[in-house]
């Protein structure tokens, strides 16, 4: 199908302080000063335009057009990922996968076909969802695969991965990871009526502090740095 025939759907921007878009901003240098970013798969394109305002140079790659502010910003390229990239001038200083991998066919393919557009010392940022998280297992451990709208058990993931899946994924196509940041679950979405309550905030200590301890089982999202091999620091 093509784009204008396919029904959009997305993940709005997240920038709650545990989110993974804001884990992915905070990875980045707070001040552009010119680098480039492109970011795959850019969604409604906010996250691009909040990179553009910090003087980023900005390209964006999405199968529908992006909303707002974006469109008039951000260099665009409307494609589908799925059918590979679309010519693309130069190299860039980062390249920005946010939540986006798990929706792929062929992950694999994509992360090739970055590899090379990476600058020397680029690094490509990615947020990745761990199927290994206790909720996760605990629904398959007693029969459940609920359909979602979003989060772990979102219908429209096509690859469910806890952390070695992930590492050797990026392995595979000659980026090898370095977990940089985690997330914990977004609690104050499942309970807005408590945002800013006690309870809630030691609730995510909890949890971020399990997290660390146990990524593996703990860990909501992993957000990791890759370079190409042979260029690891």
């Amino acid at each position: 199908m093509t784009p204008s025939t396919t029904k959009r759907t997305y993940y709005a921007i997240k920038l709650s302080p545990d989110s993974s878009h804001q884990q992915i901003l905070g990875v980045l240098p707070p001040s552009g000063g010119g680098l480039r970013v492109l970011d795959v798969g850019a969604g409604t394109g906010e996250l691009s335009l909040l990179l553009c305002e910090r003087g980023y140079r900005v390209v964006a790659l999405e199968r529908y057009p992006l909303t707002g502010m974006a469109m008039e910003q951000v260099a665009f390229h409307q494609t589908d990922l799925e059918a590979g990239l679309p010519p693309l001038d130069g190299v860039f200083d980062f390249i920005l996968c946010a939540d986006v991998l798990e929706h792929l066919r062929d992950p694999a393919s994509l992360l090739r076909a970055l590899r090379p557009l990476l600058a020397a010392g680029g690094v490509l940022v990615a947020s990745l969802p761990n199927s290994g998280h206790w909720y996760f297992r605990l629904n398959v451990l007693m029969g459940r695969f609920p359909r979602q709208d979003k989060g772990l058990f979102d219908r429209t993931h096509l690859h469910f991965c806890m952390w070695t899946n992930w590492v050797e994924l990026f392995e595979s196509a000659g980026l090898p990871v370095k977990l940089s940041k985690l997330t914990v679950p977004p609690l104050e979405l499942r309970f807005p009526r408590s945002s800013g309550a006690l309870w809630l905030r030691l609730a995510n200590r909890v949890s971020s502090f399990l997290a660390r301890v146990w990524k593996e089982l703990f860990a909501y999202q992993f957000i990791v740095l890759a370079r190409p091999a042979g260029r690891e620091s």
